[in-house]
């Protein structure tokens, strides 16, 4: 069972923390819940396979081959990985959606829509800023 502290040493708490950590960018996104502008984020052309993490935690969000492009200008997803995120409702803006945050801590990533391709038609509409990614490691013969 681990104590709050130990989760305050791994992750940052203030505004001022986070804002050594983060990139403005990523800072705007992940802890103010902003948007950046479509078709900005350099993830939405990446095609390796890896793993999309979160840009302030580090936890798993994403796998490569749930990756799709989706037309919309963000780096889009038909499914998480388990456990990587969670959702609220987003009331802002005069209209009701679902956001997704990283389950770890709590940064805002982007909005899930019940339009993507099968099998879920889910479409995790991401901020590329929110999100790191990791390439798989070649394999060796």
């Amino acid at each position: 069972m681990s104590n709050s502290s130990e989760q305050t040493d791994s992750i940052p708490a203030t505004d001022e923390e986070w804002k050594e950590k983060l990139s403005p960018d990523a800072f705007r996104v992940l802890r103010k819940h902003g948007t950046e502008r479509a078709g900005t984020s350099p993830l939405n052309n990446e095609k390796r396979s890896g793993r999309y993490l979160c840009a302030g935690c580090g936890q798993a969000l994403f796998l490569s081959d749930t990756k799709y492009e989706s037309g919309s200008g963000w780096p889009s997803f038909w499914a998480p990985i388990d456990g990587g995120v969670g959702t609220t409702t987003d009331r802002s803006f005069m209209m009701t959606r679902t956001e997704v945050h990283c389950a770890a801590c709590q940064g805002h990533l982007g909005h899930v829509f019940p339009d993507g391709p099968r099998p879920t038609g889910e479409r995790y509409c991401m901020n590329g800023a929110a999100l790191a990614f990791v390439p798989d490691e070649p394999k060796t013969a």
